[in-house]
């Protein structure tokens, strides 16, 4: 009788021991903050090119912490994700402006409920040639040179040199919010020379010394120069950088967004989730954007 009772506890000690040593490795596989666990599965984003090489970044990083999951992200410009959205052919829409009423009463009419979320700040930069002296505008003088009432840099202060002005395509969520807040609707110059994308921007200004740009501040590098903007002409104006964007006192900031159909569900709510996340928001600031926290 001893001996079973001995053969008890020692089973029972046994099994005491493997469930501690089960909780331990429970423990021990808790998995990276931003990273949702065993994630597998598909998920399709498409939009905004100011936040393509962001998100592609995410992507890649969700990708590596879930190796059975798959992030594929392609540009085109706000409006273009937002209207897959609404059409059914990408999963989630990243848009650099927030989405207009017309676009909510489409996807209503189609039965999609847009949820939208939040996932950084950004300024947009007034880009100049590195070889331009010019180095602040004041906000009426950016509308007035892309509205047409200024056409030479030394109206500026700059030198005696035709300004080319340069634009995204109206597809863009940047040419729509600069349209909104800088322009204030009015309509851009007939002249402006519309680029599929910032990174041609930036080209065309390397080598073009009378061309001004406008550009979230993730795409700003050393061979460019960003102005500095003023609120008018009293103001001594700020540079667009984490601080002064983060702040609200840099004229031209925004909020960058996901748009889902819906609250997002499986691999678009662990992506979401991630880009949310202490790792996500901190490829926020390695991109050159502004993180939430």
């Amino acid at each position: 009788m001893l001996k079973a009772v001995g053969t008890k506890i020692l089973v029972g000690t046994l099994m005491f021991s493997l469930l501690l040593t089960g909780c331990a490795k429970k423990e021990e596989a808790k998995t990276p903050e931003g990273q949702q666990g065993a994630i597998a599965g598909s998920v399709q984003i498409k939009g905004s090119d100011t936040m393509v090489n962001l998100v592609q970044a995410w992507a890649e990083d969700f990708m590596d912490k879930n190796p059975d999951a798959s992030v594929a992200v392609t540009g085109g410009g706000s409006g273009t994700g937002i209207a897959a959205l609404i059409n059914g052919t990408t999963d989630i829409a990243m848009a650099s402006r927030e989405i207009k009423e017309k676009e909510v009463s489409d996807a209503k009419a189609k039965g999609i409920d847009v949820k939208e979320t939040v996932v950084a700040l950004d300024g947009i930069a007034v880009v100049v040639n590195k070889d331009n002296p010019v180095d602040k505008l004041t906000l009426a003088q950016i509308k007035d040179i892309y509205t047409g009432k200024i056409n030479n840099w030394k109206e500026v202060g700059g030198p005696d040199l035709k300004i080319v002005v340069l634009s995204r395509e109206s597809n863009s969520g940047t040419y729509a919010f600069f349209k909104e807040h800088v322009l204030n609707n009015e309509n851009f110059r007939p002249d402006a020379l519309l680029l599929p994308s910032t990174s041609a921007e930036v080209k065309e200004i390397q080598g073009n010394k009378g061309a001004i740009a406008y550009m979230g501040l993730g795409y700003v590098n050393e061979t460019v120069k960003a102005v500095k903007v003023a609120k008018d002409a009293s103001d001594a104006g700020l540079a667009p950088n984490l601080e002064t964007v983060k702040s609200g006192e840099y004229p031209i900031s925004r909020k960058l967004y996901l748009y889902s159909a819906g609250e997002p569900k499986g691999v678009g709510k662990a992506f979401i989730d991630y880009a949310l996340s202490s790792d996500g928001q901190k490829t926020v600031e390695e991109m050159g954007f502004i993180p939430l926290k």
